[in-house]
């Protein structure tokens, strides 16, 4: 993983942290629902653009070398299993 990368990750997961904190004390407090599952969406979005961020770092780095040494159906096996992963509810 490229230190950049890892590094924007890193930053991403602190505040995903906060915000899932800031959530339990909504909760807690018994905050109004309407208000706590806008700050859980939010979690949600920035818990996908991590996954998203991750992902380009998997097909920019790691296929590509997967390709390049014979084993494009690992590489697309793997792909496939988590997109049918991300399908689920």
């Amino acid at each position: 993983m490229k230190t950049i990368i890892k590094k924007k990750l890193i930053r991403r997961l602190k505040i995903l942290e906060g915000q899932i904190r800031g959530l339990q004390k909504m909760i807690e407090k018994e905050e109004y629902c309407i208000d706590i599952l806008y700050q859980s969406l939010a979690i949600k979005k920035a818990l996908s653009g991590i996954e998203d961020l991750l992902l380009e770092n998997h097909l920019s780095t790691h296929v590509i070398d997967q390709i390049k040494a014979g084993k494009e159906l690992k590489s697309t096996k793997e792909i496939l299993e988590i997109y049918k992963l991300s399908k689920r509810k």
